[in-house]
């Protein structure tokens, strides 16, 4: 059962060539989105921008699968401002909501988007608002108007803001490949090249501010750990034992990272503290200890271990050491990753010898298949806690896929070019 449980969480390779670029197709939505209208928002300054700000936001709207968008081409009218909105034309369309909006320059030629949304129902203005970004970063603004329009309809923190990474590979001659680990918005869009290597990229993560990353590469023929800082392009190399040195998580804080060591024999789980590097073991056990993830509040880590004799979810308290079972339904759990609220944890449960992702509601004790596809792997969840993404095949390839936590919202982002894996979502990473 150890080699391959080691084999499957360190060495994977994937035979497709890819450069990523990644795309969007939705396939599973709510059974009753709300009907909303986004209207191509006018134009002050008589300037035509490379992006269309309403289309974003639209896209945004449709990808959580909470809402159904009108087309285009339905639209009786294309208004401006709240004033030239007639409620009844769009409650003939079956319009709940309308979002209208005009771009302007603003100071030091910025632009300026003042956008307002529209009950169709009471006729009421119940959010209004202006954003301003340099011209470069329009997707940003058409993103945070996402995020205002979905916090004020949902009541949940909207995510079209954060950022993904995830690795692709590409084959260069015979059983060779160029690894890169990659960062992109969330939707797949403004792609950038973070590490470069002929070796394996494997388990990237975020820190709790968004502003460094842990990932494990082979670049110095064996597994080592990486930090990495996105604002100065610094890396450091923190590990370089013999054996396993994978699955980095970091703590709460922000200051510790949780790692799997088999420096002294059976793979274990670690913590580093980052400002002095020193070491502490948290588990010691003969078995496989792998895949750590810390408890929203940091005193205990979730692991992965077949001390049990197959792979299961145990939990080991920091302060006492004490180690107890969590998951029990099912031959095989791995790969937790805890609910923001601490409620629950995501995990990859194989049922009759296909993987899934799961759900294990901790106040129910119950377990809810969120995915019916083959080999889910891998899964990350989004900060506001409504989203997780996953690895998976699609077609003969390896794609990443997103499903809401409740099972109800399901897309797919494949590249156009080959396998992608490994995702993971990132913190909010502003205000």
């Amino acid at each position: 059962m150890r080699k391959p449980l080691i084999i499957t969480l360190f060495l994977l390779l994937w035979t497709l060539p890819s450069v990523a670029d990644l795309t969007i197709e939705i396939n599973e939505g709510k059974d009753d989105p709300v009907p909303i209208a986004v209207v191509p928002f006018g134009w002050k300054a008589g300037v035509t921008l490379r992006e269309d700000v309403a289309s974003i936001v639209e896209r945004d709207l449709h990808r959580s699968g909470l809402f159904e968008p009108l087309s285009r081409a339905d639209m009786l009218s294309r208004p401006a401002n709240a004033n030239e909105v007639y409620s009844r034309d769009w409650k003939s369309l079956g319009v709940d909501y309308v979002v209208v909006g005009e771009l302007s320059f603003g100071r030091d030629n910025n632009l300026v988007a003042r956008y307002e949304l529209l009950d169709v129902n009471t006729q009421r203005s119940i959010l209004q608002g202006e954003e301003s970004q340099s011209f470069d970063k329009v997707r940003f603004l058409a993103h945070t108007i996402s995020d205002r329009i979905y916090e004020k309809l949902t009541n949940v923190r909207g995510a079209f803001r954060t950022q993904l990474l995830y690795v692709s590979a590409v084959r260069e001659g015979d059983n060779r490949f160029r690894y890169r680990l990659l960062k992109s918005d969330i939707d797949g869009v403004g792609e950038e090249v973070l590490a470069d290597s002929m070796e394996p990229i494997l388990a990237p993560t975020w820190s709790p501010d968004g502003k460094n990353i842990a990932y494990v590469s082979f670049r110095t023929t064996r597994p080592a750990i990486y930090l990495h800082n996105l604002q100065t392009g610094q890396r450091k190399q923190l590990t370089n034992f013999r054996g396993l040195n994978g699955a980095p998580a970091f703590s709460p804080d922000g200051k510790q990272l949780a790692m799997v060591l088999s420096k002294d024999g059976s793979p274990d789980i670690y913590v580093m503290d980052l400002a002095s590097q020193s070491l502490k073991k948290v588990t010691n056990h003969f078995a496989i200890d792998t895949e750590p993830a810390w408890a929203p509040d940091g005193k205990s880590i979730y692991f992965t271990s077949d001390r049990g004799g197959k792979p299961q979810i145990y939990r080991v308290e920091l302060a006492s050491g004490s180690v107890e079972r969590v998951t029990f339904e099912g031959d095989y759990n791995a790969r937790a990753r805890i609910l923001g609220d601490g409620l629950g944890l995501v995990m990859v449960h194989r049922v009759q010898g296909r993987f899934h992702i799961a759900v294990q509601d901790f106040k129910r004790n119950r377990v809810e298949i969120l995915t019916s596809t083959d080999l889910d792997e891998s899964p990350s969840v989004a900060p506001n806690g409504s989203m997780l993404l996953y690895s998976t095949t699609y077609n003969g390839k390896g794609v990443l896929a997103a499903v809401s936590v409740d099972g109800g919202v399901r897309y797919r982002l494949p590249s156009r070019f080959g396998d992608v894996r490994e995702p993971a979502w990132s913190p909010f990473l502003y205000e």
